[in-house]
């Protein structure tokens, strides 16, 4: 893939090196020549100094055969000017962008850009483990829906996934085994030790916890 970064802070920078080691080609614009040393001597990419939402600069940087590109500045305004930019005049199929006020979240994502708030998925890792350590909302971008872990012990021994499932409320997608992980059939028998990955209606966590006899932790 061609991925355009702006931004070479602590996240920008290390999304830059996570794509380049992949063998990706990666292109990083930031305002500050300085930045670029977050990127250490293994990067392969281009880095261009300047601003993400200059025109000629976005071109310079291939912008017009990108297939990603990611706006991850510390300011929320020039990730929306230059996500804008690389969506609507230069027609990138996938275009990223970082905000940290979360109340303005929802007008990015009115503008038809993905969004990842920082904020708002540290404040949903913060709030999962102090109501329940098993429960994780922040992997699926939703109030809705969360992934719970349960591991199989005594009576769900031997049990078949048909048997545990909960109809529009609790659905196991996979299991993790010593040998493994498995993407279970509806006549899976679970064994001892299994680890179950399901997905939960988060207005049903209280019925998932009685029912598993999970508790709160």
């Amino acid at each position: 893939m061609y991925v355009i970064i702006v931004g070479c802070g602590r996240v920008g920078s290390e999304l830059a090196k996570l794509l380049s080691n992949e063998g990706h080609n990666v292109v990083v614009i930031d305002k500050s020549q300085a930045s670029f040393e977050r990127l250490g001597g293994a990067f392969n990419g281009l880095t261009l100094v300047g601003n993400g939402f200059d025109l000629s600069l976005l071109k310079q940087a291939g912008i017009e055969k990108a297939d990603s590109f990611c706006a991850v500045t510390n300011g929320d305004n020039t990730n929306l000017v230059s996500a804008q930019a690389a969506k609507k005049i230069f027609k990138v199929p996938k275009v990223i962008a970082r905000v940290y006020d979360p109340q303005r979240a929802h007008i990015y994502a009115a503008l038809g850009l993905d969004i990842i708030s920082g904020t708002i998925l540290f404040a949903a890792m913060l709030r999962d483990k102090i109501i329940e350590s098993r429960f994780s909302s922040y992997l699926i971008e939703t109030k809705d829906l969360g992934v719970i872990e349960i591991e199989v012990k005594n009576s769900l021994a031997d049990k078949t996934i048909q048997d545990i499932n909960m109809a529009g409320e609790f659905l196991v997608v996979a299991i993790r085994r010593l040998q493994g992980v498995i993407l279970p059939e509806p006549g899976t028998v679970l064994k001892e030790k299994d680890v179950l990955m399901a997905v939960v209606k988060v207005a049903s966590l209280k019925k998932v916890r009685e029912k598993f006899g999970l508790g709160e932790k």
